[in-house]
């Protein structure tokens, strides 16, 4: 599997690069589009649609559909072009959604479409040799899935705090990492192969800024409830990290009316209270499933468990009342709620939606509170994400040194 090589940044100044990046994000909203209309919904020109199309052209992000030519009058047919996808040609990343269990691997296209996934399961396996052995499958699923099209990276996702400048975890708890330069270990596994890491709350609320809901663009806050418990917030179309890219951190957040102890040595706080770990001893306790694994006791509700269906509601109502607090804080124009029972059964994320409006005191309108647009594909995407927001956001920096030839991930050429 071989890398594509990034060239040096692109000649020009920022209009170029903010043209560029203008060009593609109007066709990925609208394409397949008309260079004319481009330039009628961007603001921008006709000539520098026009200059910056016919690069990304070059780069291979975009493509004419010239079967769907159109005409409007006098003068050349309108040749509209989209991203560049399809099952032979079009760019595509790997990603990885890192889970204290289990992890996914996807490929993701442009558009970010999961084009192939795979689970891997790790429990019991050595935090300390997992980048390796995450690496190793990671090529495998590659070489399996990626044929002649050009690979441009791998995104990774995961929980705790994550500095995606350095592509370093700086802290995550449940896996015992601190100050692990993740990326650095995955490139060196995939042969030299970019990779990039950031938090999984961020990747999904990026990929709804990307890829989901037109109120996304203007602010939401995602909230991720899994192992591990945190959030991002998204405003205007960026996503906040902070300093030390240490926001999101909820862990602690107090849940109204629970009274489950925390390590931390107070009682109430989220994590403790909905995280799958609690989740699953609680059942466990109860006699619900034979071990304390939060999938078992989705199954058992889906099969029909009354006590495994009260539990998981308990648990959304909980998460609901966590909610209600981020609504009142920050008041976004959408809360998206990652939660594995609310991602397959519609019933429980109207549990999580009536707990949040009945006790906000800013928001009584429960279409607020979504589930990532994705549905149970939203961590593969995620983790695909990681390393497609950069790419939209710069388009020709990341790619310099796509012009003229694609690699594959057998180290074959194909010409552009």
């Amino acid at each position: 599997m071989s890398p594509i090589h990034h060239g040096p940044r692109p000649a020009g100044d920022g209009r170029r690069a903010t043209n560029a990046a203008t060009v593609l994000r109007t066709v990925l909203d609208h394409g397949p589009v008309a260079r004319s209309a481009v330039a009628r919904l961007s603001g921008l020109s006709p000539a520098a649609v026009s200059r910056q199309a016919t690069d990304l052209l070059r780069h291979g992000l975009l493509r004419e559909l010239p079967e769907r030519a159109e005409t409007g009058g006098p003068g050349r047919p309108q040749i509209p072009v989209d991203l560049h996808l399809g099952a032979t040609a079009g760019p595509v990343v790997g990603g990885v959604h890192l889970g204290a269990p289990a992890s996914t691997l996807s490929l993701v296209d442009l558009r970010g479409r999961v084009v192939a996934r795979r689970s891997l399961r790790h429990h019991g396996l050595d935090p300390r040799t997992l980048p390796a052995t995450l690496a190793l499958h990671l090529r495998a699923f590659l070489a399996d899935h990626v044929g002649t099209r050009p690979l441009l990276g791998v995104g990774a996702a995961l929980g705790g705090w994550v500095d995606p400048d350095r592509g370093r975890v700086v802290r995550h708890d449940a896996l015992g990492w601190y100050q692990r330069p993740l990326a650095a270990e995955l490139t060196r596994g995939l042969g030299g192969l970019t990779v990039r890491a950031d938090n999984h709350a961020r990747a999904v609320a990026q990929s709804e800024i990307l890829f989901g809901r037109p109120e996304a663009r203007r602010s939401l806050v995602h909230l991720f409830v899994g192992n591990v418990v945190d959030a991002a917030l998204g405003i205007a179309g960026v996503v906040h990290q902070g300093p030390g890219s240490a926001a999101g951190d909820v862990a602690h957040l107090p849940v109204p009316d629970s009274t489950v102890a925390c390590p931390c040595g107070r009682s109430g706080c989220l994590e403790a209270t909905v995280a799958n770990r609690a989740l699953g001893e609680t059942a466990y306790r109860r006699g619900i499933v034979p071990e304390p694994d939060t999938a078992l006791l989705v199954d058992a509700a889906a099969a029909g468990d009354r006590r495994a269906d009260r539990l998981l509601r308990e648990r959304a109502r909980a998460v609901g009342r966590a909610v209600a607090l981020l609504l009142d804080v920050l008041n976004p124009d959408l809360v998206v709620v990652t939660e594995h029972a609310s991602l397959l059964e519609p019933g429980y994320l109207e549990e999580i939606r009536g707990a949040a409006v009945d006790l906000s005191h800013v928001c009584d309108d429960p279409e607020r509170i979504v589930s990532p647009h994705a549905g149970p594909a939203a961590m593969p995407v995620a983790a695909g994400t990681v390393l497609l927001n950069p790419l939209f956001r710069n388009p020709l920096q990341g790619l310099a040194g796509l012009t003229g030839d694609r690699a594959g991930p057998a180290g074959a050429r194909h010409d552009a």
